[in-house]
Order: structure tokens, then sequence, then C-alpha cells
């Protein structure tokens, strides 16, 4: 299961390094489009569209249906709860790593003022 949730993770964090990835899912929040809408969007070749939106539904961001000749993207079902869980945990890691440090800092600075008035 762990296995399973570090792929699914480096799924999504690659999905979203990218900066026009992102902009895609801003875009899509506002409703769906095609493949020829979000490239005109960002200036963009069919080609690199499609690789990029297929990034994105591999990660499960987006979700892809052909009519016809034309693919319309949508937002997924899934949502970034994983990742949010994920975040949360190092930022909590992160911050009590620096009060530590602040703590140590602190007594050092303590000491040094003792020291110089003696």
């Amino acid at each position: 299961m762990v296995q399973h949730a570090h792929a699914s993770l480096d799924l999504s964090f690659s999905a979203l390094s990218d900066a026009t990835r992102r902009g895609i899912i801003d875009r899509l929040g506002q409703g769906q489009a095609s493949i020829t809408v979000l490239a005109d969007r960002f200036g963009m070749t069919l080609t690199g569209m499609k690789k990029h939106v297929q990034v994105l539904e591999q990660a499960g961001f987006v979700v892809t249906q052909k009519v016809g000749r034309v693919r319309t993207c949508r937002l997924g079902q899934r949502g970034l709860e994983a990742e949010a869980a994920w975040i949360e945990a190092h930022r909590k890691l992160f911050e009590d790593r620096f009060d530590a440090l602040d703590e140590i800092i602190s007594e050092l600075k303590e000491e040094a003022g003792h020291g110089s008035a003696g």
C-alpha cells in the first residue's frame, strides 16, 4: 500500500510541477475545453497540449472524452487529499525543527550575554 501511495504522489507532484499543467487545471476549473482551445490559450501545438493533458489524465486530474474529431477535457473527480496530507506532515516536521533551532539560538545568545557581563 505504501508503494502505491508513493507512486500516486509521484504522479501527482510530477503533473503539478509544470506551470502549463497547473494553468490547464485552472482553466478547466472554469469549465470543460477542447484540446484545440487549450492549445490556443497556451500558445502550443496540439501535440504539445495532448502530452500535457495526458500527464494530467494519468494523474487523475483531468478526464477526456472524444466525440467525433474533438477531444474535450474536464477536471477529474480526484482531489488532493493525499498530497495535502503529505505536505502538512512535512510542513510540521520542518516547523518543529526550526522551532528547535530557534531555541538553541536563543540559548546561545543568552549564554553569550551572560559571559560578557562578567
